[in-house]
């Protein structure tokens, strides 16, 4: 985490689950691009997460519908936020110092 905050912190893991979201991806999915990609433990990616749906429950009832009647690929999916997630880990950290 470096000198940033926990709420810093915790809220650049919101940010990049909704990205994640944007591109249609799961929680696994998500967990497992911000590991690769953003250096972020899976078990903090995958708490924000459930956070998340306690708070939009009926978003995230709709989103997982949404998610089977379209059948995203993963691999398609890790693909496409792969540089958007470096592009926001580059400007969060830029934002840091």
């Amino acid at each position: 985490m470096g000198s940033e905050s926990s709420a810093q912190y915790i809220h650049k893991v919101q940010h990049l689950i909704e990205e994640c979201i944007v591109f249609n991806m799961n929680r696994e999915e998500c967990m497992d691009a911000l590991s690769k990609y953003a250096n972020i433990k899976p078990v903090i990616t995958s708490t924000v997460w459930k956070e998340l749906e306690k708070e939009n429950k009926e978003f995230f009832e709709a989103y997982a519908k949404r998610r089977e009647e379209r059948g995203a690929s993963q691999t398609e999916t890790s693909e496409s936020i792969h540089n958007i997630l470096l592009d926001s880990s580059k400007k969060d950290d830029n934002n840091g110092e």
